[in-house]
């Protein structure tokens, strides 16, 4: 299974993106390593338990993977509860926010920040290490979610999920599910070298606002800085609708139906 991975990767993955990628953490690893250090004394000093979590996630043509990520919550957690958020927020298309936003009382202390700063997600280095993984990508879900998506929204998975992508920094937490999804399709479609640079350019400013917004109230909504308009002429054969038609639910379908009930056109 191994090798018919790496044979599949090798023939579909570009090139490019394997040594964008292994370039990339070779240049950080000086900085990375001290802060992986520092994050897993704090975890290990405020909360009793391992200091990473483990989760299946699919990634790559639909196969399953363990994610390494630093833990953030408190051990044994109730994982139902996020399951029911999600599925809410799926169900309704409405923004894609994080149950920490509610006050979530699963989180040790600092859970919050390390997940708003999305340095929780920094051991999935060890999956971009290991080719299940790229730095930029979209992000990889969980079998259960998988289950909920339609054929054309499994199209997401034509690429390696990455650590940041195209729909995290396009607005993320504010973005409802179908306006991920035109994202996450319009990266896998019109996908570059130049691309993925600007992604990752404008990660850090984008963490740094999310860090901010932990403590102040969210200002009125805006449309993601990249516009999916311009960025892709085409998606699924047709012309990407408008940012204002992408806030409409009908194209994009939920469960291999439309969240309004009919399919997309």
């Amino acid at each position: 299974m191994r090798n018919d991975l790496a044979d599949d990767l090798a023939l579909s993955v570009p090139l490019w993106k394997r040594a964008l990628d292994v370039i990339c953490v070779a240049w950080a690893s000086p900085v990375l390593i001290p802060v992986f250090v520092l994050i897993g004394f704090v975890i290990k000093s405020v909360s009793p338990g391992p200091m990473f979590f483990l989760q299946e996630r699919i990634g790559y043509r639909g196969r399953r993977f363990l994610c390494f990520k630093f833990r953030t919550m408190k051990v044994n957690a109730d994982a139902a509860v996020h399951r029911r958020h999600l599925e809410e927020l799926m169900r309704h298309n409405r923004p894609l926010t994080k149950m920490d936003s509610q006050g979530d009382t699963r989180l040790i202390p600092l859970g919050r920040l390390l997940r708003a700063s999305g340095l929780d997600e920094l051991p999935q280095i060890l999956n971009v290490l290991a080719g299940q993984m790229s730095l930029v990508g979209p992000r990889p879900c969980l079998p259960y979610e998988y289950e909920m998506y339609s054929p054309v929204q499994k199209q997401r998975f034509n690429t390696l999920p990455g650590l940041t992508g195209l729909w995290q920094v396009s607005g993320k937490n504010e973005t409802t599910f179908s306006e991920m999804m035109a994202l996450d399709l319009a990266y896998v479609e019109k996908r570059t070298v130049w691309l993925d640079l600007r992604i990752l350019l404008k990660t850090v400013p984008v963490l740094c606002s999310q860090v901010r917004g932990t403590s102040r109230p969210k200002a009125a909504r805006e449309w993601p800085a990249l516009n999916v308009s311009k960025l892709i002429p085409a998606v699924l054969g047709k012309r990407l609708p408008s940012p204002a038609a992408l806030r409409q639910p009908h194209w994009v379908t939920c469960g291999g139906k439309s969240v309004q009930g009919e399919e997309p056109g």
